[in-house]
């Protein structure tokens, strides 16, 4: 995929709709909604999380494009407490509020556009980041500017610098990844994700990655 090709996934007015449908369908049949992309990638980060030491149960996790909220919810059902989630879509916001109050997991969700400063949320150890990074990458207006300033806003909400940036793309690979962050996050661990031989080479679908603030 071109990284500098604008989309409509890169759009408000998409996500919005989009998930003004799965409102409906959640309302109607109970149905939380799709999987953006690679749905094992969330059981994946959750199973690394929960062997981190460091990581315990009453550090503060922030979702990034929290989309319907099941990341969280599945932090929730492994004992987490301090999770919140944050989405630049309204009706996202609002299905995942639906979801956790009928799950009666106490998850606090609010709408936040990650260009701009984010100084109301406070800070965290562990910062999330599924396929957010994609989305402002294929924003149709200046997405070079629109990802510069999405990463100033992670960096100012991580909490310490062993706090944690953990990152899923299919869009960049981990050494795009790591030469777009360079300067402000170090590669700190690689969660290993499917990999496909093509043409004598090795690649992988997805990528997943976590990060530290550079010391």
């Amino acid at each position: 995929m071109d990284n500098e090709h604008g989309s409509e996934l890169g759009t408000q007015e998409y996500w919005e709709s989009s998930y003004n449908r799965e409102i409906r369908n959640y309302k109607n049949h109970g149905d939380v909604g799709e999987i953006w992309f690679d749905e094992d990638s969330q059981t994946r980060v959750i199973d690394w999380l929960l062997k981190q030491e460091e990581i315990g149960k009453q550090s503060r996790v922030l979702d990034l494009g929290c989309g319907n909220g099941m990341f969280l919810v599945a932090l929730a059902n492994e004992g987490f407490d301090q999770l919140t989630g944050v989405d630049y879509s309204p009706k996202a916001v609002e299905l995942a509020q639906n979801i956790a109050a009928d799950n009666r997991l106490s998850i606090s969700y609010q709408v936040a556009d990650l260009t701009q400063q984010q100084d109301a949320l406070g800070q965290f150890d562990v910062v999330h980041d599924k396929g957010t990074y994609d989305a402002v990458s294929l924003c149709p207006e200046n997405p070079k500017e629109k990802r510069a300033l999405y990463l100033d806003t992670v960096e100012k909400l991580l909490r310490t610098a062993d706090s944690l940036f953990v990152i899923t793309s299919c869009n960049w690979t981990e050494e795009e990844l790591e030469t777009s962050f360079a300067g402000k996050f170090a590669k700190h661990h690689t969660i290993p994700t499917p990999t496909f031989k093509f043409g004598g080479k090795v690649g992988n679908v997805v990528t997943s990655v976590v990060f530290k603030k550079v010391k």
